[in-house]
């Protein structure tokens, strides 16, 4: 069994805080260091914005917890300095399969062309997730990044100001006091920062409970998602199978509404339901046990004044889908280069309002793409069920059935349309790159387009002209100058021009599109450039 989470990362360490005379203001402050907030931290603290972690643990997560890691929050982790070891450890898949009753129906491929340098999914522990950002951490500290984690730091009670925000924190020696000029929130769905300010989520919790457990065993099940609906071994019910590294096996299997939560987690009770499925003959040892009911639910806004929520602390969906920590990672891309730009004066406060606008667009398409999934896996009555097996019996046959089949519509980067920070499309380019949109991959001369538009605002010149460089009221933009005749594939043409000849966009630094046009306009492009950074109100 792996020990990981059994020892200290950030063990307690007293602070001079602890000693000082009255409150030590800083930069930013992040309450949780899971995988959100130390994400949040490693991206402001290679800003150089000053930042601390408090948490109330001083190791990684018990159990495997989050295991999904999709493709764009892979390509966010690229450019925080930890996606390669990810994708090192983790197992890499993109196919799935679907099964009903005792058959399989069909398979499905996430990623089904080529010209991107990261997989649709890899799956991994959550403890190994956050040991490598810890480790991240600790290189940017080597390198004198201003970034601090304080284990067993746990924060009592917050202070709301204009001007800063106010914690009192108990340690293993006692209470001390600190203040932040911006608090991020990133302490999960029982967020106790939430509490304190008397907030709340609105949504839905499903009448519905769901078994997971972590399974050391040597199989030969392939490297692939695979999802029974009412199968022979949990009649009437769902079950899931996902392959980790180490050996470990995640299994989901369906419970029911009304049970004994701790009755159905002890071994005598897992381990035939495990039998059933797996089969007599084969040997397995359990590492984890849980129980998770489905909820759909949100903040109503995740900022407030001086405090910022992300991740599982502002919203909540169900895991199938994986769209948990993959949604969280998303929150603090968008957020952290938003925060850096209005603490170094180059964006009014208002910027942030953005972050909500947007992040709370991508928890709604979550929380509509989970509860969907949700209404499908669990009907609840019997037409419902009727029409789901319906539709599961034909789509073993008939293609235009599968697309209504839903196991868990799997996590995909956001668009931001409508977003205040969109300029008009002014290029007849393809769907998938218009403004709001995340960037995607594509293959160029030297390796890969993302890594060239990581962390900064980007200008992005396809076969056309435009200055190396232009600053708009304090915002630096710097050029990438491709052509298609440098890429064999002809995905950069495929993704970026489609059938225009020539194109200019304007990338943010979350690897966002803010505007596109098809040839250099620079007073259009000054103009994109203030509304980017929420300084431009005006339609483009």
């Amino acid at each position: 069994m792996n020990k990981i989470f059994e020892v200290p990362l950030y063990a307690y360490e007293r602070s001079p805080d602890q000693d000082a005379p009255s409150p030590v203001r800083h930069k930013v402050i992040v309450v949780g260091a899971g995988p959100i907030g130390l994400a949040a931290a490693i991206d402001l603290a290679q800003q150089g914005v000053e930042v601390v972690v408090l948490d109330d643990n001083d190791k990684v997560s018990f159990g495997s917890r989050a295991i999904c890691f999709a493709k764009r929050p892979l390509e966010i982790l690229d450019r925080l300095g930890c996606g390669q070891p990810m994708v090192d450890k983790g197992v890499v898949w993109n196919v799935g399969k679907v099964f009903f009753n005792d058959r399989e129906v069909y398979e499905f491929n996430l990623l089904p062309e080529k010209g991107h340098e990261r997989p649709a999914f890899i799956n991994l522990q959550q403890y190994y997730f956050e040991e490598y950002l810890v480790n991240r951490v600790r290189v940017l500290q080597a390198e004198g990044a201003p970034i601090e984690i304080r284990g067993r730091n746990k924060v009592e009670a917050v202070g709301t100001h204009p001007d800063h925000v106010k914690l009192e924190v108990e340690t293993p020696e006692g209470a001390y006091t600190v203040e932040a000029d911006w608090l991020i929130a990133c302490d999960g769905a029982g967020s106790p920062i939430r509490s304190m300010l008397g907030l709340d989520f609105v949504g839905r919790v499903f009448e519905d409970n769901f078994l997971i457990a972590d399974v050391i065993m040597e199989a030969d099940f392939p490297t692939e998602r695979w999802f029974w609906f009412d199968p022979p071994f949990n009649k009437g019910q769902s079950a899931l199978l996902h392959k980790q590294p180490d050996g470990v096996w995640r299994i989901d299997l369906q419970l029911g509404w009304d049970i004994d939560k701790e009755r159905e987690k002890r071994p005598e009770n897992v381990i035939p339901r495990l039998k059933a499925m797996l089969g007599d003959d084969v040997h397995f040892e359990l590492e984890w046990v849980s129980i998770y009911t489905f909820q759909c639910r949100r903040m109503e806004k995740f900022r407030h004044g001086r405090v910022i929520f992300a991740g599982d602390a502002a919203h909540q969906v169900s895991p199938f889908g994986a769209r948990g920590a993959n949604s969280g990672l998303q929150d603090t891309d968008n957020l952290c280069w938003k925060l850096k730009l209005v603490m170094d004066g180059k964006a009014p406060e208002s910027l942030l309002d953005s972050y909500d606008v947007e992040r709370l667009h991508g928890a709604d398409e979550n929380i509509l793409n989970s509860t969907r999934s949700t209404d499908f896996i669990t009907p609840k009555s019997v037409m419902s069920r009727i029409l789901r097996d319906a539709v599961l019996d034909l789509s073993e046959h008939y293609e235009f059935a599968r697309p209504l089949v839903n196991s868990g519509r799997l996590s995909v980067p956001c668009t931001y349309d409508g977003s205040p920070l969109n300029s008009a499309d002014a290029l007849d380019g393809p769907e998938r790159t218009r403004p709001g949109s995340p960037c995607p991959d594509a293959p160029v001369k030297d390796g890969f387009l993302l890594p060239m538009l990581a962390g900064k605002f980007t200008l992005l010149t396809i076969d056309t002209d435009a200055p190396e460089m232009i600053e708009e009221d304090g915002i630096e933009v710097t050029r990438v100058a491709l052509s298609v005749k440098d890429d064999p594939t002809q995905e950069l043409k495929r993704r970026y021009l489609g059938n225009a000849e020539s194109a200019v966009y304007l990338i943010r630094p979350d690897q966002h599109v803010a505007a596109r046009r098809p040839n250099f306009d620079e007073p259009m492009i000054r103009q994109a450039i203030r509304r980017a950074a929420g300084k431009e109100h005006a339609h483009v």
